[in-house]
C-alpha cells in the first residue's frame, strides 16, 4: 500500500450548534478514485474544503505531502481580473504545465475560451472552473458536483477523462451512474464521522444497509444488557452491590451511551396530494415547429401523451429541450402546428433554475403562501412545522430565510411545496440537481408511482432508466437539427434502439450498393461468377488487414509511454487520430472480406 499523499484524521468542526464533523477522516493515496457520499448537510463539501486547505478544522490532524499539488472545483468561481475564459483557465496552470490542455478541455466542455467571464451563465462558469482545475493534472483533484449543468454527452466525455486521469480523485455527486463508472472506493460521511469501503459506489448501498442493521442490533443488545444490570442492582445482595462499584460505573456508562446514541437521519416521507383525474388524453401535439431566426429548434413533431405516461426529454444543452417542454405544456406557442391540452389538468412545475424561490422569504411563508401557520395537504389541515419535518427540516428553521439553505435543501423545499398541492400533471425540469441519494430515491418512487402524468427533463441516466416510459431525444444527438424522436423506455433503451436503427440503415445502404452480380446470385442464378475486381479484393484484403493491424500495434506501443502526452501532446493527439482512422478502415475491410467470402461460398455451392 502506497503512503497517503493527503490525510485528514479525527476532524472536528461545528458552527455554533451540534458538531458538523465529529471525528471524520479521509485518506487519499496515489491513483485513488473516491466518491464521498452522505446526506445533504452532512458536511461533505466542508470536508472537501478542509482537504483543499480552504477551511480550517477546529481540531484534528491534516497532512498533505509537501510535493503534491491539489486542485479544488469551486462552486462560485472568482473571475475578477480575467478578460477571457481562456486566461482564467490558464491561470490554474503550474510551471511546466501544457497550455494545450486548457484549449482541449474548454473545447470538450463547450467553450471557445474567448468568452467574457462576466457574461457567463451559471453552467458556463462551472465548465470554465472544471477546465481550470483539470488542466494541470494535479496529484489530487477534489470535485464537488462536477456534473451539475453538464449535458449527457459532456457527462459521458467527463467520465472517460476521469477514468484515465493519473490524478487521485475525490468526487461528490448526485449522479449515481457517474459515480458507479468513475469511483473505485467510497467514503460515507454520516452523523459527523466517516467510514470507508474499498469498492466503488455500485456496492455502497448494500454495504450501508448492512452497517445500519449491525448498528441497530448493537443498540438492541446494549438495551438488553442495561436491563440485566438494572435487575442485578435492584435484587442483588446489598453487600455485593457495595463491593462492586466498578460494575455500577459500567452500568452508568452503558446508560449514557444508550441515551446519547444518535441514529441515522430519517428519510423524507411524502406523497403527492390527490387531484381530480385528468382526461385520458393529456396532450396532443400535431406537427409543431419552432425556430429562432434561421435556427430550427423543433421541426414538425407530433406526439400524444396519455394519462399515466412518464416522458423524459434528453439532449445536449441548447438542443431545445426546455423550448419543446414549454410548447407541450402551453407556455409557448409553436410557429406552426397545434397543441391541445386535455381536460381537468392540475399542473405543478419544478423549475431547474429555482426561480420560484425568493431568497428573503422564510420557509414557513413559502410553504403556506403567507397564509398563517397551516397548509392544506390532501384535504387535511397541517401545521407547517409538522409538514416540514417530513422533508427533514427542523422546526427552528421555519423562520429561516431561504438564502441560508444549501442547494439540496432548496430543491427539497420546492419539492415539499409541489407535493402539498393537488396535481395530476408534474413538470420536472432537472429535478435531480443537488438532491442527495436518499431524496432521489423518494423522488424516484413518487414519479414511478404517480397516478397522473409526468414530463421531465433530466441528464441523470439512472433516474431516467428507473422512471420514464418513453424518451424524446434529438434525431441527431451530436448536432441537433430540430428533429426529435420518441423512443419506448428509458435512456438505456433509447441508446439500444438508436444503435439498432443505425445498424439497419447501414445494412440497407450496403444492400443498395451491392453489385448486380451479387443481387443476381441472391435471386438464384447459378451462372453468375465473382468479378475480377471481387476476386482481387478477396485475395488482397487479408494482406491489407494484416498491414493495418501492424500499423495499429506500432502506434499502440508508442502511446503506451505514460509520459508521452505530457512531453509531446501534439504527437499524442496525432497518433490517436491515426489510430481511429486505421481501426475504422480495418473494420470496413473485415466486413467487405466477410461479405465476399460468403458470396464465394454461395457461388461454389
Amino acid at each position: 500500500m502506497a503512503p497517503p499523499i493527503l490525510k485528514l484524521d479525527d476532524i472536528v468542526l461545528s458552527f455554533g450548534g451540534a458538531p458538523l464533523l465529529a471525528g471524520a477522516g479521509l485518506q487519499i493515496e496515489p491513483g485513488d478514485k473516491i466518491c464521498l457520499v452522505g446526506r445533504n448537510g452532512s458536511g461533505k463539501s466542508t470536508l472537501l474544503k478542509i482537504a483543499a486547505g480552504l477551511v480550517e478544522a477546529q481540531s484534528g490532524e491534516v497532512f498533505r505531502h509537501p510535493s503534491s499539488t491539489v486542485r479544488y472545483l469551486e462552486q462560485a468561481p472568482d473571475f475578477a481580473g480575467f478578460n477571457t475564459v481562456q486566461a482564467y483557465a490558464e491561470a490554474g496552470l503550474g510551471p511546466g504545465d501544457d497550455p494545450y490542455r486548457v484549449t482541449y478541455l474548454l473545447s470538450h466542455l463547450g467553450l471557445s475560451g474567448d468568452e467574457d467571464p462576466r457574461m457567463l451563465s451559471g453552467g458556463e462558469s462551472r465548465r470554465a472552473a472544471l477546465a481550470r482545475v483539470m488542466a494541470p493534472e494535479p496529484d489530487i483533484l477534489l470535485l464537488d458536483e462536477p456534473t451539475n449543468h453538464l449535458d449527457l454527452p459532456t457527462i459521458e466525455w467527463l467520465e472517460g477523462e476521469l477514468q484515465k486521469t493519473r490524478s487521485a480523485l475525490v468526487l461528490i455527486s448526485h449522479d449515481r451512474r457517474f459515480l458507479e463508472k468513475v469511483s473505485t472506493a467510497t467514503v460515507w460521511l454520516d452523523r459527523g464521522t466517516s467510514r470507508r469501503l474499498d469498492r466503488g459506489f455500485a456496492h455502497f448501498e448494500a454495504w450501508r444497509d448492512q452497517v445500519l442493521e449491525a448498528e441497530e442490533l448493537e443498540q438492541h443488545k446494549l438495551g438488553k444488557s442495561i436491563e440485566r444490570e438494572e435487575h442485578w442492582l435492584r435484587y442483588g445482595v446489598t453487600a455485593r452491590r457495595k463491593r462492586n462499584m466498578r460494575r455500577l460505573g459500567e452500568l452508568q456508562t452503558m446508560r449514557s451511551n444508550y441515551r446519547g446514541h444518535k441514529g441515522p437521519q430519517g428519510t423524507v416521507q411524502a406523497t403527492v396530494s390527490d387531484a381530480q383525474e385528468s382526461g385520458k388524453l393529456v396532450i396532443e401535439a400535431d406537427k409543431i415547429t419552432k425556430s429562432f431566426g434561421e435556427r430550427a429548434i423543433v421541426t414538425p413533431f407530433s406526439i400524444r401523451v396519455h394519462r399515466g405516461d412518464c416522458i423524459g426529454l434528453v439532449g445536449p444543452n441548447g438542443a431545445g429541450k426546455t423550448t419543446l417542454l414549454k410548447m407541450l405544456t402551453g407556455q409557448l406557442s409553436p410557429d406552426s402546428g397545434i397543441v391541445k391540452l386535455g381536460t381537468n389538468l392540475e399542473i405543478a412545475t419544478l423549475d431547474q433554475k429555482r426561480e420560484d424561490l425568493d431568497p428573503e422569504d422564510t420557509l414557513a411563508n413559502y410553504l403556506t403562501d403567507g397564509r398563517g401557520e397551516n397548509l392544506l395537504v390532501n384535504g387535511e389541515q397541517r401545521h407547517v412545522t409538522g409538514y416540514m419535518k417530513e422533508f427533514l427540516f427542523q422546526p427552528e428553521q421555519a423562520r429561516t430565510p431561504i438564502r441560508n439553505l444549501s442547494g439540496g435543501e432548496r430543491a427539497r423545499l420546492m419539492l415539499a411545496r409541489i407535493l402539498s398541492r393537488p396535481t395530476n400533471l408534474l413538470i420536472l425540469d432537472e429535478p435531480t440537481n443537488d438532491l442527495d441519494i436518499e431524496t432521489l430515491d423518494l423522488l424516484q418512487e413518487i414519479v414511478a408511482g404517480f397516478p397522473g402524468t409526468v414530463i421531465l427533463v433530466s441528464h441523470d441516466r439512472d433516474f431516467l432508466d428507473r422512471t420514464v416510459t418513453s424518451t424524446i431525444a434529438p434525431a441527431v444527438p451530436d448536432a441537433p437539427d430540430g428533429r426529435w424522436i420518441e423512443y419506448a423506455g428509458g435512456y438505456s433503451d433509447m441508446l439500444i434502439q438508436r444503435k439498432g436503427a443505425l445498424e439497419e440503415r447501414r445494412k440497407a445502404e450496403k444492400a443498395a450498393e451491392k453489385p448486380k452480380t451479387q443481387q443476381a446470385t441472391a435471386s438464384g442464378s447459378s451462372k453468375v461468377k465473382l468479378s475480377f475486381k471481387q476476386k482481387f479484393a478477396l485475395e488482397n484484403l487479408p494482406k491489407e488487414m494484416a498491414k493495418a493491424e501492424a500499423e495499429i500495434a506500432k502506434r499502440e506501443q508508442v502511446m503506451a509511454d505514460p509520459n508521452l502526452f505530457t512531453r509531446d501532446p501534439a504527437a499524442f493527439n496525432r497518433l490517436a487520430g491515426e489510430m481511429e482512422k486505421l481501426r475504422a478502415s480495418l473494420t470496413d475491410m473485415e466486413e467487405e472480406w466477410l461479405e465476399l467470402e460468403m458470396l464465394r461460398e454461395e457461388l461454389e455451392g
